[in-house]
């Protein structure tokens, strides 16, 4: 069957196929997309007669180089489709490899990163291609189930915390107004240094607002003490999936532990909206870490994350490891290599990996 592809970068078209897809999550959009200052976003558009799969893209300069890269923006994106990936027949997802391979060249990108959405079966599609990464696995809710359900399914202990916080009647509030954002900014930015992070981990006060724009659904849930702010979470909602996406706890509550009340409270937002997954996400870089385990004290589901690290051109790609100062390293979980930094690691957010 015949098949052609393209690139799409403006909204109207982008957004298009974005509303006619199977599913997708507010990642895949052009809004989001355009917050992205690593470089520029584009949409590679794969169709076969009626069907077709899409790809948001954000395409890299690489520094002293004639060549790029391409990675996916913060958080779940891949691949979406106007079918269900799980029925791409063999044909299709071979054609889909041959025109991006050949997309890849025409436009000089010699890679490419993506962290997966492990909800829309993005890894059938890929399986096949090559540089798909185990990244450990990831948590969730499913706020299907009744409210009984769910709660039996938090460690006793948490339970019993849950509920000694709630005694407490501690505000809960949905932000508001700028000085709420501007309040929440200053506390994240707080704990960003407490943990010595990254600097691409900074972000500020404009980057909360525009994912709070009113044509969103995204939410900044609150809980104040009195008129002292503890903690709060920048949630990020989707037609069936919500997420914690970005969130602070005051450096004075810590003891407190108001995070665990904020994941309830953000599981019972999920639930009023009709919002069937809460997805809690793992560890650091796929580790079954403390993170991991303080996650799995509020649900026993799990499902398997994946990366795509994908070469198309190994020689260039060598070549800028060793231009960079690295070793060429097939072992390493790095992703691209050429990109590593000699300086001591930072801190990695939960909702990233090490391969970026």
């Amino acid at each position: 069957m015949y098949y052609r592809n393209f690139i799409i970068r403006v909204e109207n078209e982008w957004n298009a196929y974005i509303e006619r897809s199977f599913e997708h999550e507010i990642y895949h959009t052009w809004y989001y997309h355009s917050l992205n200052e690593e470089g520029e976003p584009i949409l590679f558009v794969f169709e076969e007669g009626e069907n077709f799969i899409a790809l948001p893209l954000i395409k890299r300069e690489i520094k002293d180089s004639s060549f790029f890269d391409i990675t996916s923006v913060y958080g779940y994106c891949g691949p979406i489709s106007n079918t269900d990936l799980a029925k791409c027949s063999i044909v299709a997802n071979q054609n889909f490899k041959t025109a991006f391979v050949n997309f890849m060249k025409e436009e000089r990108c010699i890679c490419i990163f993506s962290r997966l959405n492990p909800f829309l079966n993005h890894h059938l599609l890929l399986e096949n291609f090559g540089g798909l990464r185990d990244n450990g696995m990831t948590i969730f809710m499913d706020l299907t189930i009744p409210i009984q359900n769910q709660k039996s399914k938090y460690d006793k202990r948490l339970n019993r915390q849950i509920k000694k916080l709630r005694e407490k009647e501690y505000q809960i509030i949905e932000a508001n107004t700028q000085n709420e954002i501007k309040k929440f900014t200053e506390m994240y930015r707080e704990n960003m240094d407490r943990l010595n992070a990254a600097s691409n981990y900074y972000f500020d006060e404009q980057y909360f607002t525009n994912l709070l724009d009113p044509k969103l659904e995204n939410k900044l849930i609150l809980i104040y003490d009195g008129l002292e702010l503890m903690c709060g979470a920048l949630i990020l909602l989707s037609k069936n999936i919500i997420r914690n996406h970005l969130s602070a706890t005051s450096l004075q509550y810590l003891k407190e532990s108001p995070s665990k009340l904020l994941t309830d409270e953000i599981s019972m937002i999920g639930r009023r909206l009709g919002k069937k997954i809460f997805h809690l996400g793992g560890g650091v870089g796929g580790r079954e870490d403390s993170l991991f385990k303080f996650k799995s004290h509020f649900s026993d589901l799990q499902i398997e994350d994946r990366v795509w690290c994908y070469i198309d051109d190994n020689i260039v790609y060598n070549e800028l490891i060793v231009l960079r100062g690295n070793e060429i390293d097939s072992e390493s979980q790095y992703f691209p290599l050429y990109r590593k930094s000699n300086k001591k690691p930072h801190f990695i957010n939960n909702y990233q990996t090490n391969l970026i």
